[in-house]
Order: C-alpha cells, then structure tokens, then sequence
C-alpha cells in the first residue's frame, strides 16, 4: 500500500457494498465473524477484509476477483502448505478462501516454472488429499478431496464449507521487518533477531514506532519519537539544538552506544554524535535489555535502530512547517519505479530547516539552528528473490553552542554562561552503502549489509571556570574542538530453512566487521569574566592556542554469530544465539608522544522461548548477555576488561485475533558489571563498580475502534548501585534515572476527515547526584493534537508541553537544565 492511500481508514469503513461485490462482501463479513471467534491466522491476516474495502471504496470491478488464466513464473520453495498458499494467493492475485485447521501440518513440494494460477493451485496441493474449487465470484475454495463427488442436492451450502477461512488477496497489506507500518502496530521486525520475524515470536522487549505514528505526535527528533515506549527516559539534560540525543534504557546510557541504523552501529566519539534527521525515517525500534548476541558491543540496557526510508511504492509528498521559535521547515520524499515494468525504483527525501531554540541571552539573542539533509536510494530488483538498494545521505548542521545556563545554590538563573559572539558548532556529516540480497536456492538467502560514515565537527565555546569571592563575578575559559570520524560497517549473512521431521528451524550463520577512526584537536584559552548582575554579550573572545588534546583513536571490531529459531509443537518456539566479538583498539596520543594499544574478545549470548498459547497469547522468558568495551588503564597501568551485561526476563505479549492492537507485559533483572567508578580520595578509576536494573514495563498500541488509536505505557523501576569505588554510592540510585514513568496517548479521526489527539506524560521522581543528597520531583506533562485530512492535503496542529509547566530534567551537581517549554508547530502536507 502506497502513502497515498495511508490516511484513509474512515472513509473505508463507512463505504457500502457494491451490487457486484455483494455476494463476495458477505462471504468477508461471515467468514471474519467466524475466524475471529476461532482465532484462526492471528496477526497475519486479520485485519486483510477490512483493508480489501479500504482499498476499493468504489463499485468493485467483476474481474477484479476473475483474473485471466494468464501463465506466469512461479518459484514458491517446499515447506508449509498454509504459507505456500498464502504467498501463490499474494502472487497470483486471486482470491483464496481455506481454513488453517484444513492445511496446519501439512507440507507441499512447492511450485516452479510457468503456471496458469490453476495449474499452479493443483501442484502446489498435490498429495495434500486437498484441492482448489473455482467459486463464481472469480475465486478458489480450499475443500478436501471427496471419494466420489456426492449429489448437488445434498451438497452442504457454501457457507457451511467455508467457514472458517482465511482470505488472501493480491494488493492486501504485506509487512515487512523494514517496511512502513499500518496504523500504530507492527506485525514484524530484523532488531530481534536479524531475521524478518513476527514481534509475538521474540523472546524480549521489543516496541516499534512507524511513520504514521511518528507523524501523528508530530515528532521533531528521535527523543520525541520514543518518548511514549516503556522504559525509556529522554532528553535527560532537557531539550538541546545541537540535535544531540539523551537517551536511558532501563537506566542505562543507550545515546553513545546504542545508536544503530538500518541495523549497523553508529558508536559515538565523544563529542562527535551521528545526527539523525526523524523525516528520513520508515520506523524507530528499540530493542530494551542486552543485545550484544544480534548487535555485538553495546551496553546492558539496549540499542535504539533506526530504520531509513526505502525504495518501494510510489511516494509523492512535499511538507511545510511552521511553529515556535520561529520554526520553518520544507521537506519532501519523492519515489517511485522508473517504469511501470521497471526493475529499477528510486526514492530521494530532502529538508531544510531554519529554527531557533527555546533558550536565549538575557539581551535576547536567539540561538539558532539550521539543517539541510538530502537523502537518496535506488533499488535494483530483476525477481522476487534478488534486490540491491543502494543509498546516500548527506546533512549539515549548524547551531549556536550555548545551552548552559549560569546556577546558584541549585536555582536556575536566566544568565548564559557563553557568549554569542563565539559559541558555534558546525557538523557535516555523509554516509554511502548498500543492501543486497539473493537466495541461494529455496532454502537459503544471503544478505550483506554496507555502510560508510564520515562527521567533521568544529565546535567553540564559553564556558564557566570559577566563581569569585564577590559571588557574581564569573571567570571563564574558552575552548575549541576540530573533530572527525569516520566509520566503514560491514554485515553478511546466510539464513536458511532447515526441516528435521515435524521441527523447523531457522538459521543465521553471520559475520560483522566495524572500522572506526577518529581524530580530535582541541585548544583552550583564556576568556573574559561575565558579571553576573549585569551580564554583557558580545565580547571579543581570543580564538584559544593552548593545545588540551591532540590524538587519534581505531578502533576495529569483529564479530562471528549463530542463532536457530526452532519451531516444533505448533505452538513452542525456541530462540538460541551465540556470539564471539574481538575488539582492537589502538591511541595515537601525539600531544603526550603516548600510543596504547588494547584488545578485547568476549562471548555473548541469549536464549529464550515463546509458548503461542493460541488466541493471540504467548508468554516468553529469555536470558541474555552484553559487552562494552572500555578504554583507558587503571592506577596500575592495567587496561580496563569490558563491562559486562546480563538479563533474566519474563512476559507476556497478547495480539488480538481479528485486531491492530498488541499489549505487552514484562519484567526484568538486569545487571551491569565492571563498571568504572571514581575514587573519591585520589579520583582514580577503578574497574569494581556493579550497577543493578529491575523492574516492569508495560504497553499497549493499536487501533481500540475504528479510527481511534493508543500508545500508553508504564515503567516502575528500581535501580541501585550495588558496588563502586566511592563506598558512599553503594545503595543509592544514579542520577537522572526516574523510579516511576507512564505515558498515553489517544488520536481518534472521525470519518469527514478531522481528527484531535491528546497525551499526557509522567516522568518520576529524579536524583541530582550519585550520593542522593537532592533530587527533582515528579513532573506531568501535556501534549495536543489536531489533524485534517481532505484529498492530497494533511493539515495537523501539534503542540508538546499544552501547560507551559516550568521543570528541571535535573540538576547534576549544582548545574540546572530546563525542560522543554511549550512548543506548537503547525504542518501541511501535500500528497499527490
């Protein structure tokens, strides 16, 4: 399904039937009513009837469902019956109406060559003891093969046949684990597993958010995109135009190392962070709790994987935005095929924006923000089973370099500690890759995954030193950094099919490889004091010469991975994985005349099992491990071993039979160890710090009625430090991380077109300091909506933070930073 027909759930609901669709309208309405109260093909098909109507409001066309016997190639490989079915159903584009108690179990030896859609029906059933009846509306019947054919007067009436069935049809909704998302619920994702596999069948916490939901909390930056998911907690040091992203899963750091997209690293060199522009994005997903067996190096709370716009149906859209603090923004996403009979599609998705930040100099100087990002693909596809896409993107970033905001006694001033007239940042960054695919035969496919990076960073700034006796006069330093990284991604993997009797399996056999270099000079110097009482901007600030760091740091990683979904029972699903990783990284210390080398190798695993307890139930339990390594030597001159992650979890996930919804239940025991800690007498780090995560988390998205959709979650967690250096941490909880968060939000359409939305936000209690001494009380936040959609045009009104509430996100160590005040943004896309 195209973007253009997206947004248009309401009117399908309210179309009538057709004369010509009647008898094939009842048939849907009768067979879903029954499939649904036996709970037959679950998340799969459910939703396939009502998105049939959706895509042809109009009078429905008698051959629609008649399609001519024309021959085509086939090349469905042996294996399952239903889904060999479901995929010649899908190909063909025929109406296929069979029940799953017909076909569970049993197995075809599949179809290859040049069929008509009956030929190819009757060798896919051969040796089945089933065949395919032509119906009058054009389309099959699964029924079993009778002895001899029984009188018509005593055959049963069709409905008594058919009932219940599952219906596929050529140009209904198909996922897939990269692909756009219907409505606020995704069916399947690669984050779990590196495999294109259903969300219920992963044995761990999983939450994907699609465009479309993206879209209708009008989401500005990554942070704003997962804001609503359980257990996470965003824009810890408040809202920041650097585009720098701050993001804890289950407590721990995911914005240094759990940075992937389109399922490679992208690992930070401090200050140097990969900027994501969200309007390029298909899907955010967060995979919460170790993920070192599918990732690799990481820390023990998880990785947030973006997931890029892709070459596919036909896209024709331009945006304008509009909104607070001077926001202005013109983005557009163009694609299609070259031809109607082109193995060739293209996708190019651009934006530029120019917009301040809420922050500003107390003479009322306005930090500003500008971006442009160009972003294209192009897909080569011969067949069905081959495809190569291959991509770009470049971005550069500009913005004022000043978020910090002068404190005392733990009370926020409105005095900037930098100055305006030096303070800047400019980033460009570029990436190139590449995504091939191909099956090796019927069983087995092979995937590599390509990616390039390059971020050049120059970034000066004020910043506070010391304050006087006098209590107002501020001494400051300036400082000046020229960074780069550049980083070379490479991922190849063989999946196959393996049948051992009634036990299927699903194998991963892969290796990755990462290559990062990068490169900082950094100056300081000297900058002129800043009064406090009567602060003036404007200064001239001497560019600083001192040299503080002048280095280079590579850093490689290799890592060889197994892992087997095993399917056996009907309902048992096992999920095991293995991973070895091997770390060099070699510093290049050209201020000291210092070069360290250091090498690391780990083991990491998981090991899980999903019960499908039928009628959209399954419970799950997984055990799994994580490594991130760490640089740097301890008082000893002993290099630090990585820090090592492990997680017990237990849960539940329930997908409605016949619904868009999922919800989601789970509870964990997360432990971190090797943790760097500090010294509190001589501040050396000492590697004996132990850190531990525990709690629940609990979600629920998708479609209550129609036009009517929730995001709600709610995290209770309970962390602690349970060793460190510094004796007096042990038994607290670590700055910035919440005890309680909840979240909800409603979007409701009516069926002319408009809609209104509405969220609400709760961020728990926070401490300042690693000894507890102060902390941030609990904060509710407020967010609206409004949208209106007629023909190609989407107006939407969106404003975060309705209340305007005043808060700290924290105040580390004496230094207050303030949440985001209210912010309204006005957008108009148009379609066409």
């Amino acid at each position: 399904m195209g973007r253009t027909d997206r947004h248009t759930p309401s009117a399908a609901h309210h179309a009538p039937p057709s004369a010509n669709g009647s008898k094939y309208a009842a048939l849907v309405r009768t067979a879903l009513a029954r499939a649904t109260a036996h709970a037959v093909w679950g998340m799969a098909l459910a939703a396939q009837p009502a998105l049939a109507q959706q895509a042809n409001p109009q009078p429905a066309n008698p051959q629609e469902f008649s399609p001519q016997e024309a021959a085509r190639t086939y090349d469905i490989p042996p294996g399952p019956l239903t889904a060999a079915l479901k995929r010649l159903g899908l190909e063909a584009g025929i109406l296929l109406s069979f029940s799953t108690e017909q076909t569970n179990g049993l197995q075809t030896q599949g179809v290859n060559g040049r069929h008509t859609p009956t030929s190819a029906l009757r060798t896919l059933l051969a040796d089945t003891g089933l065949e395919a009846v032509r119906q009058q509306n054009g389309g099959w019947l699964l029924e079993k093969r009778p002895p001899p054919p029984p009188k018509p007067e005593a055959a049963a009436p069709l409905k008594e046949a058919v009932l219940p069935v599952v219906t596929v049809r050529a140009g209904a909704e198909r996922e897939t684990a990269t692909g756009p998302v219907a409505g606020y619920v995704a069916k399947r994702s690669a984050t779990g597993t590196k495999t294109d596999t259903p969300l219920i069948e992963i044995p761990q916490s999983i939450s994907v958010i699609g465009r479309e939901e993206m879209e209708a909390r009008g989401t500005q930056d990554v942070m704003e995109a997962v804001r609503y998911t359980p257990g996470v907690t965003t824009s810890t040091y408040g809202p920041d135009n650097r585009s720098w992203e701050y993001i804890l899963l289950r407590g721990f750091d995911a914005g240094v190392t759990g940075i992937y997209r389109d399922g490679l690293g992208q690992p930070t060199f401090l200050p140097v962070y990969y900027l994501t522009e969200p309007y390029g994005l298909e899907r955010v997903e967060v995979l919460r709790g170790p993920s070192s067996m599918v990732f690799g190096k990481g820390d023990a709370g998880g990785i947030v994987n973006r997931v890029s716009k892709q070459p596919g149906d036909r896209v024709r859209e331009i945006e304008i935005q509009y909104g607070s603090f001077q926001r202005k923004q013109l983005a557009f996403d163009l694609g299609d095929k070259m031809s109607s009979d082109s193995d060739l599609s293209y996708r190019l998705v651009g934006l530029g924006l120019d917009s301040n930040d809420q922050d500003e100099y107390p003479d009322g100087h306005k930090l500003n923000h500008k971006r442009t990002y160009v972003a294209p693909s192009f897909r080569w596809q011969p067949n069905s089973s081959t495809s190569l896409t291959v991509f770009g993107e470049v971005l550069k970033n500009t913005t004022g370099e000043d978020p910090y905001y002068a404190t005392a006694n733990y009370v926020l001033t409105n005095v900037k500690v930098g100055d305006y007239s030096f303070s800047r940042m400019k980033q460009s960054q570029g990436a190139i890759g590449y995504l091939f695919e191909t099956a090796l035969n019927d069983a087995w496919t092979l995937r590599q995954n390509f990616r390039y990076n390059q971020i050049d960073m120059s970034r000066r700034v004020v910043w506070a030193d010391s304050l006087g006796e006098d209590g107002h006069t501020l001494s400051r330093v300036a400082r000046t950094w020229d960074d780069s990284v550049a980083l070379a991604s490479l991922d190849t993997s063989v999946q196959g099919k393996v049948q051992t009797g009634s036990v299927q399996h699903t194998v991963l056999l892969g290796v990755d490889y990462s290559d990062q270099k990068g490169e900082t000079l950094r100056f300081i110097g000297p900058a002129p004091d800043l009064d406090l009482l009567a602060p003036v901007y404007g200064q001239d600030v001497t560019l600083p010469t001192n040299p503080l760091r002048n280095l280079t740091q590579s850093t490689r990683q290799t890592g060889l991975y197994a892992q087997d979904q095993i399917k056996f029972g009907d309902s048992w699903i096992v999920t095991l994985g293995g991973r070895q990783d091997h770390v060099r990284q070699t510093t290049d210390d050209r201020l000291n005349a210092n070069n360290t080398r250091q090498s690391d190798r780990a083991f990491s695993g998981r090991a899980g099992i999903t019960y499908l307890l039928g009628n959209g139930w399954a419970p799950y339990a997984s055990y799994a491990t994580s490594f991130l390594p760490n640089s740097g030597t301890d008082a000893n001159s002993d290099p630090f071993k990585p820090s090592r992650g492990k997680q017990v979890e237990i849960g539940v996930k329930f997908q409605p039979a016949g619904s868009r919804a999922m919800f989601t239940a789970a509870a964990f025991d997360l432990r971190k160890t090797n943790v760097l800690t500090y010294d509190p007498t001589t501040y050396e780090e000492r590697q004996i710090g132990k850190q531990r995560s525990r709690g629940i988390e609990l979600e629920a998205k998708g479609e209550l009625a129609p036009g009517l959709n929730i995001a709600a979650a709610y995290t209770r967690l309970d962390m602690k430090v349970l060793n460190s250096a510094d004796p007096d941490e042990v038994g607290k909880t670590p700055p910035l991380v919440p005890k309680q968060s909840a979240s909800a939000w409603l979007d409701y359409t009516l069926g002319n077109g408009l809609g209104f939305g509405g969220g609400v936000r709760y961020i728990g209690k926070r401490q300042n300091d690693e000894y507890n001494t102060t902390s941030e009380r609990g904060v509710t936040l407020f967010d609206a909506a409004v949208h209106y959609e007629t023909g190609p045009w989407r107006l939407a009104l969106n404003i975060a933070n309705l209340a305007n509430k005043k808060y700290n996100t924290i105040c580390y160590h004496g230094e207050c930073y303030q949440g985001a005040e209210r912010a309204a943004t006005l957008t108009a896309t148009y379609r066409f």
